[in-house]
């Protein structure tokens, strides 16, 4: 009878192994290791057996059979889960690889590629992406960020004015300040947004000037918000686009939108400082403008010229080059 189990112990083995579909090996458990399989037959034998020890001898055969052939079924059914789940996961691929080689025709404006770096440095710093109308209000552009009409700060803003409804109430933006007003009214605090975006001022070209260009804004408005939390956004700002060689400063400054105002400097390695841009605490009355209220709720703003990082980070003498579409210059970058 051990003879007998060993036999079909090597058949179901046999039998396990060949099987090609889920399905088959389901058929061949049941004949072989099932209730009423090959081999839990001969455990209902095991009663005509007349000695004990006979009994126990051959029970402990049939048992190492069985578990065996259960060992071999669960590691095909292990090989079948397997082979799904790989196709499976082959069909839902998608392929998240960024392009590494340099493309073969055309690439990324100069300008594009400083804003899309200062996209990820910003959003891994926690903060998200918002837009906004080039084509704006007097309200937003102005109004809403302290500027009333009689305010001298608007002569600061060389401004494009559009033929649409009253004369001088809508412009082509000369900041990217007003989506933060937008942001503010449609966004529920806390906010950590950057608002990057191009904008217009009826400005003569030269080196460093363009009637077109190119801003970002960064707006945190949360609870006990100070400019210590301002000074130290800035520098890790710094760090992560720039390096860990560079540094920043605030220095006291004025603008309408924020109080108290800064200007912030970066150090270069070699010890001498660049001016990058503006910033400060936001002011109450912009704050109310945005919809919240300033006894609950404060925060700090800073914006500047994407054109003039590209333009610094690449030792461009000129800005107006960028735009030349001189290939001398496009193919070094």
């Amino acid at each position: 009878m051990i003879e007998e189990i060993r036999a079909a112990q090597a058949d179901a083995l046999v039998r396990l192994a060949a099987v090609s579909t889920p399905i088959e090996l389901s058929d061949v458990i049941a004949e072989t290791i099932g209730k009423k399989g090959v081999l839990a037959a001969f455990r209902n034998r095991l009663g005509g057996l007349v000695s004990v020890d006979e009994r126990k001898a051959v029970g402990a055969v049939v048992n190492e059979a069985i578990a065996a052939a259960q060992a071999a079924a669960d590691a095909r059914r292990t090989e079948f889960a397997t082979a799904v789940r790989t196709a499976q996961l082959a069909a839902e691929r998608i392929d998240l690889t960024e392009v590494i080689a340099r493309p073969t025709r055309g690439h990324s404006h100069i300008v594009t590629q400083a804003w899309e770096r200062l996209e990820d440095v910003f959003t891994g710093l926690g903060f998200q992406v918002a837009e906004g109308p080039e084509v704006e209000t007097d309200f937003y552009n102005f109004e809403a960020l302290n500027m009333p009409p009689s305010h001298p700060a608007r002569s600061m803003h060389d401004t494009f004015f559009v033929d649409y409804g009253t004369p001088g109430s809508t412009v082509l933006r000369t900041h990217t300040s007003p989506v933060q007003i937008r942001v503010m009214q449609h966004w529920p605090p806390p906010i950590y947004a950057i608002m990057p975006g191009r904008v217009f001022r009826n400005e003569t070209p030269d080196a460093t000037h363009l009637p077109v260009f190119h801003q970002i804004e960064g707006l945190v408005i949360d609870r006990h918000i100070t400019l210590a939390d301002l000074a130290g956004t800035i520098e890790a700002f710094t760090k992560a686009f720039f390096g860990e060689g560079f540094s920043s400063r605030l220095r006291p400054s004025f603008f309408p939108f924020t109080e108290p105002s800064a200007e912030f400097d970066i150090r270069r390695p070699d010890g001498t400082w660049i001016e990058l841009g503006g910033s400060g605490m936001v002011h109450p009355n912009v704050l109310r403008a945005g919809g919240l209220d300033p006894e609950e709720w404060s925060g700090f703003a800073f914006g500047f010229g994407i054109d003039r990082m590209a333009k610094e980070r690449h030792g461009v003498d000129d800005i107006r080059v960028m735009y030349s579409d001189d290939l001398r210059f496009v193919e070094q970058f």
